[in-house]
């Protein structure tokens, strides 16, 4: 899914009072990432994934993925002529990976250090 501008950072206090009725009891967002219309959530206890779907955006799609479940990742940079990042996320049972595409406004390296904090406990 490629994804063009808009990708930036959300304040996790922001996302965590937007997306309270997502969040278990004591769950904290530890840092939040906006692009275009989807939104990637780090809470203290998983990754949730908002996919906004249809023209109006009115349906939408929540992926509730425990770190644990996360067998391993990947991120691609930015290049000179692409100038998107992708991350990859793979989950335990399944053979293909979940795709978010960054562009410029979010830094990759942040996202991938992030992620990496969390599945490596």
């Amino acid at each position: 899914m490629a994804l063009f501008g808009n990708a930036h950072t959300v304040d996790p206090m922001k996302a965590q009072s937007e997306y309270a009725r997502l969040l278990g009891h004591g769950e904290q967002v530890h840092a939040a990432y906006t692009l275009i219309r989807d939104t990637m959530l780090f809470t203290d206890r998983r990754l949730i994934m908002i996919d906004k779907q249809g023209i109006t955006g009115k349906k939408v799609e929540y992926h509730s993925i425990p770190y644990r479940s996360i067998s391993h990742f990947a991120v691609e940079t930015a290049g000179h002529f692409d100038l998107d990042a992708e991350l990859k996320i793979w989950i335990s049972s399944n053979t293909t990976p979940m795709q978010k595409t960054f562009t410029k406004g979010v830094d990759i390296y942040e996202v991938q250090a992030i992620l990496t904090q969390f599945v490596a406990r």
